[in-house]
Formats: structure tokens, sequence, C-alpha cells
């Protein structure tokens, strides 16, 4: 017994003698037929036929010619065939077997000559090279169908009676009537796909949320009856020291609740890969040639130095984009040069010269990373997992001419110097010789002998660092929109006859700068980008990247891409990845990972209305960039937001908003490329729960080439007076007005009702370097949290949000203007244990039972907390202590410091620069980590280290009061000496920072340490002597 599968066809005219068959690939509810092979149960299965005429009013039936269903042929009369036995036919008038020939049950073959097919059993006729003794059952005699199926690979059906086999396509190649214009009919014309989602949410296990939100309400009550105790229980033996303490704790309560209450809804997510490439890049009826139906991506690299930013890394972090796994001819790249340096410029030149043997060899091997520089620097075996017998002769080939190509980037400098000098000196001989009254201006020229438009290394009208003209160079033009692969012997060295040797388009810019305009720093430059890169380019999604972070992960822009184009990813405004560092010290000493922010924080967030937007490895939408509203958003009413109403149709603005001179500025093609930047970026209208998408197959077209009109329109949208009288950096593109513009750009589109995305990958999916000196890390922990405090004297502070923004969401973002201020508390509560100490006194007027339990309880919930915390996010213990470190040690000085410049800046107008004063020398240059020890003198300095002498003289002096005391309180120095050591504890890193390397700190600093606090508890204790009264409550005992 086999089945067959049975495919409706059209109905049979009369007058016609050939049967047109159904489409290829057309889905049909028709059932199988029982093909039980005996001539007695012909009669019954031709009335069964009849009987369902009225149903189904014709048939076709796909059989596969086994052995033992051998058709027979006759010829134009009609009469058998002499050839065969058994009544069957030549095998030469047959289609192979697995041929989708098509054989009507009421009317014989398709062509019209073939008679009914003969059903009787046949087992004479075997391919070869089997025979039928060898297949024939020894004990029974019966015929072994599983042992035919195993020698001829073949099948009876699957399902509905599809069987593969490579004959078919030979077969359809002849007879274009088998399986219609698509070809031979496949598996997936026959079988109904199920529609598949690109992304999923996957829940923290209710095992580990469910204890930690409990834990969370028992510390909130915790904290609630434990300040309620200390309200009502003064010391009255030290008022101040209580009044202090109290409004201090109040603040941390306040402050914990901030913090804690966006982490109550974790989530994971996970994407698909595998349906994204089926549903975009798989041959359909709507995509027959197999091309890619992704949108298009902008990729920006945001530089403004070459002499800070090292050029080297940047071409790294280029050539890490060029290869990544994304369409070609989809992938769009910019570098935004904000300092115009020539020699930026060149060594980009450099880059896309190296990127035309690295890309191809990337593709070839499937390396990873595709940064040259991080590649060649693993270590392990890099042979390991790679099948061609070539790769070890092109790694070795490939790694020589990256290290000639470093060589040729570090030498730029130079060369251009020269270059430069020598043309300099050729123009005074030739104006010198002619006699020329014109003054010689010392221009930096070009490789082509041409004067650069761009910052010159001296500085002239034009051509300085803040006044020179608008720059656009194509470097690489956009591919061909198919597969272009390399021919044999086009290399000398590498074979790349099977690999696509196209490189995605690349452009170098440098918007126009000119004297008495605010330039807005980065912010500007990347409004620059968006502008210049829809006029050349419009992809509807674009990445931005800092100059020292690079795709580690080649698939992780298509992990991306499966949140944006999912069912209701229209709604998503951006997918940001967690930053991920390299040449971190591996003890972490300043908390530079970050990792309770990037794995708890923000995936908590994700769980909200979405994770913030943090400068670097961010995919956005670009319709959202400017300013749009989303298709579908809610507004949350209520004390906190428990009311959720829709918001009717937020996402359609008129015409005239959309084409708004005023908004976008006087560009037409750049307000003409609005719509199709939208259209384009919506998911596909695949399955009726798909809201607001496009059809399949809308973006196989080719791009138009690029003409000079349209790189001339780029050069002018980038222009200084092009925002002139429009809404960039006030409501489109990134937000002006603060130096932590990223989170003020995510906060407007949060606010608006967007959602945002948190994607982290297996593998990193993005790497970059961070500062691992102590000065440096305090100054950058300085920028964010001035920022903060201009965030929160400011309209984008989240009390002034709108009803669109969840409420938990609101308190992050709240949180995120309040933290700064928390310094101004810390600072006092790290100075109370010296207080206590220095004074004799307590923040309590006993070690109370009550004031230890409540104490007890509190540090316990807090530790479970941190245990469950590590669970859902995570991250390591050590991890967690040295954020809790660098929290207090950025807290007490650079937070201290941003709060101070934020109000003089708010009420006074005055602004303070905080910069460095000395820097000691590396004393290893072989070290990696050599800079962890450099000592740059800051007066961000001052704060910790006064509270860490304070507390070590105050725990001296509480020695010394003790044991001059006639009546020693070991309590009230038990309590004091605790949290002093506490507060020590916290300031380890600090301290080990300035100490240097090991046993680098001289003795004499540890003498005269001790000396000082001896010298000053002895002097205190004389001033102040200790007093032998005991009182509590006011009252001597």
């Amino acid at each position: 017994m086999h089945v067959v599968g049975v495919q409706q066809a059209t109905r049979k005219q009369p007058s016609s003698d050939v049967e047109r068959r159904a489409p290829a690939g057309q889905q049909l509810a028709s059932p199988t037929i029982n093909n039980n092979t005996n001539d007695d149960d012909d009669d019954d299965l031709e009335d069964a036929a009849a009987a369902m005429w009225s149903d189904y009013p014709n048939y076709t039936v796909l059989m596969p010619p086994t052995p033992d269903n051998q058709p027979s042929a006759t010829g134009s009369g009609g009469a058998p065939s002499s050839s065969g036995v058994s009544g069957g036919a030549s095998r030469s008038d047959l289609p192979p077997y697995g041929s989708n020939k098509v054989v009507n049950r009421r009317g014989g073959a398709d062509d019209g000559g073939a008679a009914k097919m003969d059903r009787r059993l046949s087992t004479a006729r075997v391919p070869s090279p089997s025979s039928k003794s060898l297949l024939v059952r020894s004990q029974t005699g019966d015929f072994d169908h599983n042992r035919w199926l195993f020698e001829t690979k073949g099948t009876y059906g699957i399902g509905n009676a599809y069987w593969p086999q490579d004959a078919a396509t030979a077969y359809a190649a002849d007879h274009d009537d088998v399986g219609g214009p698509g070809g031979p009919v496949k598996m997936e014309d026959l079988v109904d796909k199920p529609w598949k989602p690109l992304s999923r949410k996957v829940a923290i296990p209710p095992g580990i949320l469910s204890p930690y939100r409990l834990l969370v309400l028992v510390r909130f009550v915790s904290l609630f009856l434990f300040l309620i105790w200390r309200a009502t229980n003064p010391n009255m033996d030290a008022l101040w020291l209580w009044g202090i303490s109290i409004v201090c704790e109040f603040w941390f309560a306040f402050s914990w609740i901030l913090d804690q209450m966006p982490k109550l809804n974790p989530i994971n997510r996970a994407a698909d890969l595998a349906a994204l490439r089926e549903k975009f890049e798989s041959t359909s009826p709507s995509n027959p040639t197999g091309r890619s139906d992704l949108p298009g991506l902008d990729v920006f690299i945001s530089t403004a130095d070459p002499y800070k930013e090292p050029p080297l890394v940047t071409a790294n972090v280029l050539l890490s984009i060029l290869a990544t796994e994304y369409p070609v001819e989809k992938l769009f790249v910019y570098i935004s040069d904000d300092g115009g340096a020539l020699l930026t410029f060149e060594a980009m030149a450099e880059a896309c010269a190296f990127a035309k043997v690295w890309v191809p060899f990337c593709r070839k091997h499937g390396v990873e990373p595709r940064n040259p520089d991080a590649y060649f620097a693993q270590k392990g075996d890099p042979t390991k997992g790679k099948k061609r017998t070539d790769f070890v002769k092109d790694r070795r080939w490939i790694k020589r001419e990256y290290d000639e190509f470093k060589v040729r980037i570090n030498g730029l400098p130079d060369l251009i110097k020269r270059r430069t000098n020598a043309i300099n000196k050729r123009e005074r001989k030739a104006a010198k010789e002619s006699k020329s009254d014109a003054p010689v201006v010392k221009a930096t020229w070009m490789a082509d002998g041409t004067h650069w438009p761009g910052t010159w290394l001296d500085s002239a009208p034009d051509h300085a660092k803040g006044d020179h003209a608008s720059i656009v160079q194509v470097m690489i033009k956009n591919p061909h929109y198919d597969v272009v692969y390399g021919d044999p012997g086009e290399h000398p060295y590498l074979d790349f006859t099977d690999v696509d040797i196209r490189i995605p388009m690349f452009a170098y810019l440098s918007r126009e700068k000119r004297p008495g305009y605010d330039h807005n720093k980065k912010a500007g430059a990347m409004n620059a980008m968006v502008r210049a890169s829809a006029i050349l380019s419009n992809g509807a999604f674009m990445l931005n990247f800092d100059c020292d972070h690079y795709i580690y992960n080649c698939h992780a822009i298509r992990e991306a891409m499966c949140y944006m184009l999912d069912r209701g990813g229209d709604r998503i405004c951006y997918i940001q990845f967690p930053q991920r560092f390299e040449g971190i010290d591996p003890s972490d000493r300043y908390a530079n990972h970050n990792t309770v922010f990037f794995d708890g924080n923000m995936r908590a967030l994700d769980g909200l209305q979405g994770p913030m937007y943090v400068g670097t490895g961010c995919l956005f939408r670009r319709y959202a960039v400017y300013g749009f509203d989303p298709p579908r958003a809610a507004e949350y009413h209520g004390i906190y937001g428990q009311t959720k109403l829709p918001v009717a149709n937020p996402a359609e603005p008129d015409e005239q908003d959309r084409d708004n001179v005023r908004r976008f500025g006087k560009s037409k093609l750049f307000v003409d490329s609005i719509a199709v930047a939208e259209y384009q970026g919506r998911p596909l209208q695949d399955h009726p729960s798909v809201l607001n998408g496009r059809p399949p197959g809308a973006l196989l077209a080719p791009r138009p080439a690029l003409d000079a009109a349209t790189v001339a329109e780029s050069v002018a949208v980038i222009s200084c007076w092009y925002e002139d009288a429009t809404e960039w950096g006030q409501r489109v593109g990134w937000i002006y007005g603060s130096v932590t513009e990223d989170v003020v750009t995510g906060y407007r589109m949060h606010n608006r009702g967007w959602r945002s995305v948190y994607c982290i990958t297996r593998r990193d999916a993005f790497r970059g370097t961070a500062p691992i000196n102590l000065t440096d890390r305090l100054h950058q922990v300085l920028r964010w949290a001035t920022g903060s405090v201009e965030i929160f004297f400011s309209r984008n502070n989240a009390i002034l949000a709108s009803r669109r923004l969840k409420f938990l969401q609101r308190l992050a973002y709240l949180n995120v203007g309040i933290y700064p201020f928390t310094s101004l508390f810390l600072i006092m509560y790290c100075l109370l244990p010296a207080l206590s100490l220095f004074s004799g006194q307590f923040i309590v007027a006993t070690l109370d039972p009550t004031f230890l339990c409540y104490l007890l309880l509190i540090t316990i919930t807090l530790m479970l907390l941190c245990l469950l915390e590590v669970k859902w996010s995570g991250i390591g213990l050590e991890e967690w202590w040295r954020n809790e470190q660098f929290w207090v040690i950025g807290g007490t000085s650079a937070h201290l410091a941003a709060v101070l410049q934020g109000l003089l800046k708010v009420g006074a107008g005055i602004e303070i620069s905080f910069t460095l004063t000395a820097k000691a020398a590396a004393e290893d240059d072989d070290d990696p980590f050599a800079e962890l020890y450099l000592v740059k003198w800051t007066s961000l300095f001052i704060p910790p280290l006064a509270i860490i002498g304070i507390n070590i003289i105050a725990l001296v002096v509480g020695v010394s009061r003790a044991v001059y005391a006639e009546i020693p309180q070991y309590s009230k120095l038990l309590g004091g000496g605790f949290f002093s050591f506490w507060v020590l504890a916290h300031y380890y890193p600090f301290a080990k920072g300035l100490m240097g390397r090991r046993g680098r700190t001289p003795t004499i600093v540890y003498v005269w340490a001790g000396l000082i606090s001896i010298t000053v508890s002895l002097l205190w204790i004389t001033i102040s002597p200790p007093d032998d009264r005991i009182t509590q409550g006011g009252i001597d005992v």
C-alpha cells in the first residue's frame, strides 16, 4: 500500500483533448486515495470517484512509477506497447521516477495519447542495479518495498504523496507542462506552512521572579517601619547626628524605590534567524529570484579628532561593518569626520582598498570577529571549525597584508606632512619665479595634488577646525543587486571563485562648520548624517557606532531586524544592544563593564516600555527619529497608570505636517524620502494579525545609481545653515541641549508612545573600549552625571512626561535626572561614622535590639535580592560588589561635582570645567594594563581623599577615647567603628588606584599616615576629653 497525492485541476472542457492543470503550489483540501493494488477494487474506486464528482469534478493524480505500480503506455491508436512485461510501458516512454508527471484518473495522461493507467501489480520490471530476485523476501516471496526504497533512494510519499527526486528537475526542464511555470512541485507547495513569528519573549522562571518580587515588598515594608521607628525615637544626646542621619535615610529609601520599582518585570527575548531568512530571502511566488526583501540599513560611524581617536581603530571598525552578514546591496556605511581631517580621509581610503580582499576572505571562511585587529589578536587555534583546505594559506597571506596595511595607516601622518611640505615648497618656488605678489598659503594637499577642502595642518580661513566646507565623498559605489562571484585567477593568491566579492557602499562625510554657528557637537553630527544618508541611500533603519565600537557578531544586525520586522515591530523605535568592552583589567577595579546596568536595569526596562538609548550600538527606525508618532499608541491614566486607553490614529500626520519645510528644511529630496522610509520599514503583511504591513516582494527592485545632482543635494543638507528655522534638534533627530543627547533622544521617542527592545545576543553583538584609568573613568562619569542634572532642570524631566509613558518607565527616567543629587546625602552619610567617633555619640541613643533587628532584616533582604538579581540577570557577585564600590566613589566625587556644576549653570550661568593637571608616565609599555596604574591628578580626588583621611583619623580617635575614658562606652565605639570600616571598604579601589602598582608605594607614606592619625587623635583627646557621664535620652544614668 502507498499513498499518492491528489491535486485539484480546472474543469475539463468537453471539446478539449488536453486537460489544463492547476497552478503550481496550489494548496488543496482534497482527500487522498488509498491505492490498494487489487483488480477487484478497480470498480469500487471508479464508483467512489464518480460519487465524489459533484464535489471534485476533475482530478489529477501524481503517482510514482514504483516497481509494483508500472503504468502502461499506448501508442496513438491505443495498442499496448510490445516492450515490457505484464502490460508495462517502455522505460523510455515514462517520466523518470519522482517527476511530477500528471496522470488523469478519468481521461488518461496529460499528453492526451496515453490510455487509462493499468493499476495491476507489476514487480517484473525492477530498476537496476537490483533484480527481482534480490528484492523479493526470501520467506514469503512478497516484494520488499523497504529494500527497494533503500537501494533506489526513493520514497512513496510524504503526507499527500510528495516524493522529491533529483531526476525531477531535469525532467521538468524539458517538459513545461510538469510543475507549471514555477518548475516541479515541491514539498513547500503541497504543505501549508504555519506562520512563524520572528521573535518571542522568554519569561524569567517564576521560581526566581516571584520570590524576587516578594522580597522587594518585604524590604519596602521593612524600610517603611524602620523609618517610622527612627523618626519616633530620636537620640536626645545628639539630635544633630540623628537629624542628619534620618534625612539621609529617607532620601536613600526614596532613591532605592526609584531604582528598584522598574526592575519588577525583567524579561528575555529570542530571535529566529531561520524564520527571517525564510520570509525575506527564500524563493517564493512573490520572490521568484530569491533576492533579499530586507529593508535598507544605514550604518553611522562618528569621529572627531584623529589624534585622540586613532585612525587605525576607526579603520578596523569600518572593516568589521563592511564584512557583516547583511545583504550587500541593502547596506550603506557612512563616517562623520567632525574634525574634517585629511588623515581620517586617507585612512578610510586605505581601509576601502584593504576591504577588497578582507571582506571576501571573511565570507569565504566565515571568520569571527571581522575586525582584523581583534581577529588576529585572538588566542587559540585559528583553524578550529574551518573546513576549507586553503584556509591556512589564505590566513597567512591576509595577515601579511594586514600588517602592511597597519604600517601604511600609521605612516599616514608623516606622509601627509612630507607631501604637504614638498608641494608648498614647490608652490613658493613657482611664485617666486613668477614674481607674483599673491601670498602663498601653507595649504594641506591631497594625494592627487589638490587642496584639501577640510581642516589644514596649519589653520587658515575656511580651513580651520571650526571653519571649513562640507565634504561628501562616495568611496565605494552602490554594488550590483545580484551576487558577483570572483573570476578564476582574478587574484594571484586568493581564490574567490565561489565567494561574493561585492562590498557595501561607503561614503565619507564632514559637515560644514563656520564661526558663529552652534554645531551641537555629536548630536549635530548625527543629524547631518541622517539627512545626507536620506538623500544618498534612505535606509529604513539606522545603526550608529562610536569610532571605537566594532561588530563582534556578524549576525547581530539580523537579530535586531527580527524584532523590527516582526508582528507589532512597526511600534518599535530602536533596538538597543548592550555595550561590551575589551581591554578591561581582570578584576574590573572601577566597574568599567557596568554589567549591573546593562544586564540588570536595561533588561528589566525591556519588560516595560523598553531600554534607554545609551549612545552607541543602537539600531533606529528612521521614521521614529523624524519625530512622528507610532502607528498605534496608548495613554495611561490614573495615579500609577492603571487605566490604559488607546490613542485614536496617532500616526497619521497630514501631508502638510509631513511635508512641512519649516520642520525638516528646504530639501525636497529629503522631504520626499520620508514616506519611502516609513513604507520600507514596515513588517510583511503575511498574516491577518500584522497591522500596518507591506506586501512581500516590495523591496526587490534594484536601487538607482547615484548621480551628481543627488550627491550635490547631500552636500547642501549638511551645511551649517540648513537647520536654521527648522525643528532639527528640537523635535526631529537627535535632541540638542544636553551632553547626554542619547538619553534625551530616547526619552522623547518613548514619550510619544514608541517602544524599544533590548537585544542580548548569545555572542556579544558589538565590542568597544573603555577607560581603565581612575581619572578618565571619573571624568566619564562626570559627563554622564552633568547631563542628568541638565535633564532634571529641563523640560525633559520625566515629571513633565505625557500620559503615553508608562508609570514604571516614568520612574526609571525620573531616576536618571535625580540620581546625581544622591551625592549630597551620600557624602554626609559617609562622614557620619567619623562624626560619631569624634563626638563619642551615635545616630541612636543605644544599640537597641529593635534597631539591630531592623538593620539585620534590611541587610538580609538586600543580600537575598542581590542573589536573585544575579540569578535572573546573569551578573556575578564580584561584579555587583564592584558596582557598589564605584557607586560610592563616583557619588562622592563626580556626581557631587556634576550637581555643583549644574546648579551654577542653571542659577548663575557659570560653567565649570574639571581638567587634568598632572600625568605620570606608564612604567611598563609592554603591560596591556599599564594605563591602570597612571596617576593623573584632578580636583575630583579631593572629596574621596578627605572622607578616607577623616574616617581613618576618627577610628584612631575613637579607640583613644575608649582607652582614656574611665567608663568606656564600647557600644558607641562598635557602632561608629563598624560603619567607618564599611565606608573605607567601599573606597578600597580608589585608594589602590592612588597607590599605583603593588609594592611601589613608598613606606614613608604609611609612616606619615600613622603619625598624623596618632597626633591628631591625641590632640583631639586633649581638646575634648572623654565624658565620664553615661547619658540616655538626655538623662544622666
